[in-house]
């Protein structure tokens, strides 16, 4: 994080300098404003993650309504995976959630005691994720804690972002003859005030896009004509968070528990050393009945989990929050108003993210991280059309890329819960089930894709499908980059250099230095440097605004083999060591050297006879793998997904449209 660059400034540096707009919004009325650009309804993660990535761009005007009548105090999500964590980092609340949060590092496995089968005893216990799957950890908390670290940056940022809450959508209708004019409004949004009363009050919101984070009963997606789709099977269990008095020995562990009477419990520990979750089965409903419907009380819960949990006492003290729900895998067509598969080609005005378009099990912990991935996603598109920076057509790929991975979860989602709720047998039994150590090998497989790390997008326009892979084998195209240790140049500090990618919207170009040093001008690194700096075809100069720093599209950071006493300041090439702000101070954080101890070149399998180019998108994922001496590919990658600065300039002059144009 930079600060101190036009000025000293005292407090928290996190705290941004107000925008015009915000100091306007402020004096305003507290009801939704006629017109934004970005209409969010929602305020679960979804929502949140979106909102608290457009609230750092101050010419973007963004509303987010809710209609409950507050923040969430008590939250149904607590998983928090390795790759949310990096997102967490990108966002800058990570070591916050750290701090709070249960760190899952093993998970037991139990089983029926083969001495006394309505007993159950310990099988096996095992890590939680591979050793180098993340610099972060599994944790657990509790997801209204994650609301309110988005809320505050929302707070903190030029735009004073904060929910309009007791406001539900009513309708949402799109002018399809305007979609296709960057600069007009074409979705128009009617809300009502329901909280903390239904007052009768109306407003309408004329927005560019509408993007539904409202949750398995979205009104955003059936004004579109949208349902989820999909099967329940009829499956109940119940969840509680208590406080117990106990003998269990492993109260403090996840833990995965099939009892000899066929029962299973899923037991996540929480944050404060204390408090714990448990998922138990409660067996079929019904046909066509909903949890919401049965009969089902918490003292049966209890005295389900009593059973499973024999030998051992459970007696519980206080619970805070218990539910029943049914598994089921529903998913949306599309994620989006465009209906590609009836002829539709304009561009999308409005999206649904999160349960609004998939809804699957609690149990593989993936909800709430999915959720937020989605808007991940869609926000740095978004934050890039708004701002002139891409094309409108940079949206078509939210639904194709975020739609195939819901479809993988619950594929995911449909296996393990089947097997959680399938009839336990003894190894060799013949006959439907499976047995305890089938669903300890499925966990550890799986691991993966729990840990939100499997993630990979299909080749695109942004995922190059003919990318040199082989010069950087442990840095997928289309995976997250996967961070790995180096020393900042300048200052000697140890980091991860996946920390620079920060949730500000830029791309990073990241240079691999093949074994030649900085002082070297005959290097294949030193001529990428010079084609980035001065060539007119250079990424940097066709897409950087007048007037702009240089590194505020595209941020250019390199990595030498070399160690940072081996070399100085003055041989290193000028891009790297760009000047910005209105003092023209230089940036001296564009340098790294591989750590010696943890060298990412072997880590991420680069290759040290050539070096190589990695091209990250915003939202952490590889975009290619290049040849430093391929300028040409480095050039041609950007060119779908940018504007040039003339176009943009062109852009920003177009007159504005609304609805009533």
């Amino acid at each position: 994080m930079q600060f101190h660059l036009n000025r000293f400034q005292v407090g928290d540096p996190e705290i941004a300098e107000p925008s015009p707009r915000a100091l306007e919004r402020i004096s305003r009325s507290s009801r939704p404003p006629a017109e934004v650009d970005v209409l969010i309804v929602g305020c679960g993660p979804a929502g949140l993650t979106l909102a608290a990535q457009l609230s750092a761009f101050p010419e973007i005007e963004t509303c987010i309504v809710e209609k409950k009548d507050g923040p969430l105090e008590l939250g149904q999500a607590d998983g928090v995976a390795c790759r949310t964590m990096e997102m967490f980092n990108a966002f800058g609340f990570a070591e916050k959630v750290l701090r709070e949060a249960y760190w899952v590092n093993e998970t037991t496995f139990w089983g029926p005691d083969q001495d006394a089968p309505s007993n159950i005893a310990r099988s096996a216990w095992v890590k939680d994720t591979e050793e180098g799957l993340s610099e972060f950890p599994h944790v657990i908390l509790n997801q209204a804690r994650v609301h309110e670290f988005y809320l505050d940056i929302m707070r903190k940022s030029p735009n004073r972002l904060s929910p309009h809450y007791g406001w539900e959508v009513c309708d949402v209708s799109v002018d399809a003859a305007l979609a296709d004019r960057p600069e007009a409004r074409p979705v128009t949004v009617s809300l009502k005030k329901v909280a903390p009363v239904e007052d009768g009050e109306t407003r309408q919101v004329r927005a560019k896009y509408v993007i539904g984070c409202d949750g398995a009963r979205s009104q955003v997606r059936k004004s579109l004509g949208l349902e989820l789709k999909g099967d329940s099977a009829n499956q109940a269990w119940g969840v509680m968070d208590v406080l117990v008095r106990t003998d269990f020995p492993d109260l403090r562990k996840k833990s995965i528990i099939r009892s000899g009477n066929g029962g299973s419990i899923v037991l996540i520990p929480r944050e404060g050393g204390h408090l714990a979750r448990f998922y138990v089965e409660q067996g079929k409903l019904p046909g066509g009945q909903r949890a919401a419907q049965s009969d089902i009380a918490l003292e049966r819960v209890i005295e389900t989990t009593r059973e499973i949990l024999s030998p051992y006492s459970f007696d519980v003290q206080h619970v805070a929050w218990w539910s029943i729900y049914e598994i089921g895998q529903r998913l949306s067509d599309r994620f989006d108003d465009v209906d590609r598969a009836a002829g539709e080609s304009r561009q999308p005005r409005v999206f649904i993210a999160g349960d609004a378009c998939h809804t699957h099990s609690p149990k593989a912990g993936q909800g709430m991280n999915v959720s937020m991935q989605d808007a991940f996603n869609l926000g740095w598109k978004l934050a890039a059309v708004l701002t002139g920076r891409s094309a409108p057509g940079l949206l078509d790929t939210y639904s194709s890329e975020r739609r195939a991975i819901a479809e993988e979860l619950i594929n995911f989602d449909r296996e393990w819960a089947a097997m959680l709720s399938a009839p336990l047998k003894r190894p060799g039994d013949e006959g439907p089930g499976v047995t305890a150590q089938e669903i300890q090998e499925y966990f550890v497989r799986a691991g993966r894709y729990t840990a939100g790390t499997a993630t990979r997008y299909a080749p695109s326009k942004l995922t190059d499908g003919k990318a040199r892979q082989e010069l950087a084998e442990g840095l997928t195209v289309g995976n997250r980059f996967h961070s790995a240790p180096a020393i900042r140049f300048t200052d000697a500090k140890p980091m991860h250099l996946g920390h620079v990618i920060e949730a500000d919207g830029r791309w990073r170009i990241l240079v691999f230095a093949g074994p030649q040093g900085p002082g070297d001008q005959d290097s294949d690194t030193a001529r990428l440097l010079d084609f980035l700096y001065e060539d007119g075809r250079s990424p940097l100069l066709r897409y950087t605004p007048d007037g702009a720093d240089l590194d505020s599209v595209i941020d250019v950071r390199a990595v030498y083999q070399q160690g940072h006493h081996e070399f100085e300041l003055a041989d290193c090439h000028a891009l790297l060591k760009p000047t910005k702000g209105s003092h023209t101070l230089t940036d001296y954080e564009k340098i790294f050297c591989a750590d010696s101890a943890q060298d990412i070149f072997d880590m991420r399998r680069i290759d040290r006879t050539t070096g190589c180019v990695v091209v990250v998108r915003p939202d952490q994922y590889v975009g290619t793998v290049l040849a430093p001496t391929d300028h040409e590919g480095l050039a041609r990658y950007f060119e779908p997904l940018l504007l040039t600065a003339r176009q943009q300039g062109e852009a920003t002059r177009a007159p504005a449209l609304d609805a009533a144009t």
